[in-house]
C-alpha cells in the first residue's frame, strides 16, 4: 500500500514537473513566435493566399497565440511593478478604450427604438411590405428583415458596452462578504477574481467563439482539434462561404455578425480583466486615497438626476 502511494506521489510530482517545463518552454518560444509573425506578415495576413487564411484561423485559437498574449502580460506586469506610473497608464488606456467603445455603441439603443417606431408606422399605418432607407442608393428590404435586424442593435449594446458597464460599476453585484471587509482585502478579492475568473472565462469563450465564427465564414469548416498541417492541407479547397441564411425567407441574413461580435466581446473582457487587476493592485499598494484614481466615470449633471418619486 505504501508503495502504491509512493508511486502515485512520484507520478504526480513528475506530471507537475513536466507541466512546469512545458509552460516555461512555451513562454521562451513565444518570443520567437512573436518575432517570426511580425517579420513574416505575409504568411498570415496575405488573404489572397488560401494557406495564409488557414494559418490565421489556426493561430487565432492556438497555444502559441495564448502564450504570446500571456508572456506579453507578464512583461507588461513586470514593468508596471517596477514603474507604477506605467501600470497606471495601462489602466487609463484600457479603461479609456472600454469607455470610448461603450459610449459610442450605446447609441445603438436609440437607433433600435427609432427603427422600431418606423417599422410600426410603415406596417400598421402605411401598410407597406418593405422599407427603403439610404441616400442616393437606398437599401430596400422586407419589413420582416428590418424587424429581425433589431437584434443586431441589441447585440451591439450587449457585446460592445459590456466592459464599459463594468468600468462604470453598473454591473450587478451581490455583496455577502465584500462590503464588510477592509480596503486591502477588497483589492485582494478583486485581484483574485480577475485572475481566477475573468481571464480564464474570456480565454475559454474565445477558444469556442473563434472557431465557431470561422465555421460560418469559410469551407471546409475548420475545427479546434485539427493541427496546422491538417488545416494547410484543407486550404486547397478553401472558399468563402459567409452565412447569409435567415430564420425566415425574407428575414435578416447577417447572423455571421453575431459570431464576430462574440469574439470581439471576449477580447474586450480579457483586456478589461487586465486593467481591473492592475487597478486593484495599485489601489491595494497605494491605499484608500488611490480609490477612483484616473477613473473616468460618468456623472449626472445638474437637472439630469433620475426622477424617483411622484408628487400628487
Amino acid at each position: 500500500m505504501e508503495e502504491v502511494h509512493a508511486v502515485s506521489f512520484g507520478s504526480a510530482l513528475a506530471a507537475l514537473g513536466s507541466g512546469i517545463v512545458w509552460v516555461l518552454q512555451n513562454i521562451a518560444a513565444s518570443f520567437y513566435n512573436f518575432g517570426y509573425a511580425i517579420t513574416h506578415p505575409q504568411l498570415w495576413l496575405d488573404w489572397s493566399d488560401k494557406q495564409s487564411i488557414m494559418r490565421f484561423v489556426y493561430y487565432g485559437g492556438s497555444v502559441e497565440f495564448f502564450f504570446v498574449v500571456f508572456t506579453t502580460f507578464l512583461i507588461v506586469t513586470a514593468i508596471g511593478l517596477w514603474r507604477n506610473e506605467f501600470m497606471w497608464a495601462c489602466v487609463r488606456g484600457l479603461e479609456g478604450m472600454a469607455n470610448t467603445i461603450g459610449r459610442f455603441f450605446a447609441w445603438a439603443g436609440l437607433l433600435m427604438v427609432i427603427q422600431q417606431v418606423v417599422i410600426v408606422f410603415m406596417q400598421r399605418i402605411f401598410t407597406r411590405p418593405d422599407i427603403s432607407m439610404g441616400f442616393g442608393i437606398p437599401v430596400a428590404f422586407d419589413i420582416s428583415w428590418w424587424a429581425e435586424e433589431l437584434k443586431l442593435y441589441n447585440a451591439l449594446v450587449v457585446t460592445l458596452c459590456l466592459t464599459y458597464t463594468f468600468v462604470q460599476g453598473g454591473h450587478v453585484r451581490v455583496d455577502l462578504i465584500y462590503s464588510a471587509v477592509s480596503h486591502r482585502t477588497k483589492r485582494v478579492i478583486d485581484m483574485v477574481g480577475s485572475i481566477i475568473f475573468m481571464m480564464p472565462m474570456a480565454v475559454l469563450i474565445w477558444l469556442y467563439a473563434w472557431f465557431f465564427m470561422w465555421r460560418h465564414l469559410i469551407v471546409p469548416k475548420p475545427s479546434a482539434s485539427e493541427d496546422l498541417d491538417r488545416l494547410i492541407n484543407k486550404a486547397r479547397a478553401l472558399r468563402w462561404n459567409v452565412e447569409t441564411i435567415g430564420f425566415s425567407p425574407s428575414g435578416f441574413n447577417g447572423y455571421f455578425l453575431f459570431k464576430v461580435l462574440l469574439v470581439i466581446m471576449c477580447g474586450l473582457i480579457f483586456l478589461q480583466a487586465v486593467a481591473f487587476f492592475y487597478r486593484s493592485f495599485l489601489e491595494w499598494k497605494e491605499g484608500e486615497e488611490s480609490v477612483g484614481k484616473y477613473h473616468d466615470k460618468d456623472v449626472l449633471e445638474q437637472g439630469e438626476e433620475p426622477y424617483d418619486h411622484a408628487e400628487f
